[in-house]
């Protein structure tokens, strides 16, 4: 009977990244023009984690002259969390500004 090497342990997947990760590394995305990161923007609407990395997002506005720079932050941000990163942009509803944000900058 030969005997079992137990040392030998059979790979393990890696653990998918937490939401709170991924957060994390958006709030380090700035919007150039004002300043502020995605996530407290509230430009990022939805979070999905499964064998990739989704986000969903939008921009302040359509035309931002901004936004291809900014989804490619996200990507490069997310990528070394280990898994695929996609990016969905959507405009709709269209993003608005909080009422603090709007108290701040003085609208």
């Amino acid at each position: 009977m030969a005997h079992q090497d137990s040392s030998k342990s059979t790979p393990t997947i890696a653990e998918p990244p937490s939401r709170d990760a991924i957060i994390a590394a958006l709030r380090t995305v700035i919007d150039p023009e004002l300043g502020m990161d995605i996530w407290s923007m509230g430009l990022v609407y939805e979070i999905i984690i499964n064998q990739k990395i989704h986000i969903k997002m939008t921009l302040t506005t359509p035309l931002c002259p901004y936004g291809p720079a900014l989804i490619e932050e996200v990507e490069q941000k997310l990528k070394p969390l280990g898994l695929p990163v996609e990016v969905e942009l959507v405009f709709e509803p269209p993003w608005e500004p909080s009422e603090d944000m709007r108290m701040e900058w003085g609208v």
